[in-house]
């Protein structure tokens, strides 16, 4: 029973996050209304904006995959070297 308060309690804090959202701005007021004119003068600074967002949020995700790889390869073989 105790295993499984532990388990619902993230599940109903997510749920909650998930269901409680607000409005967010990803760029600032200047940014948007630049990116917002040059697209529609037929430019494409504003696909160059979002990809350079979409780049800013995917790199800590590979660092701390990186070093999660490099962790788990690390103790494996340990593990490896114990066993032998």
């Amino acid at each position: 029973m105790h295993k499984f308060k532990s388990i619902l309690l993230p599940i109903l804090v997510i749920c909650l996050f998930i269901l409680i959202t607000i409005d967010a701005s990803a760029q600032c007021p200047m940014c948007k209304m630049s990116a917002e004119s040059n697209l529609a003068n037929g430019g494409t600074a504003g696909k160059g904006l979002n990809a350079g967002i979409i780049y800013m949020l995917a790199t800590p995700y590979l660092l701390v995959g990186a070093v999660a790889f490099l962790w788990w390869r690390n103790k494996k073989k340990v593990e490896v070297n114990q066993e032998d």
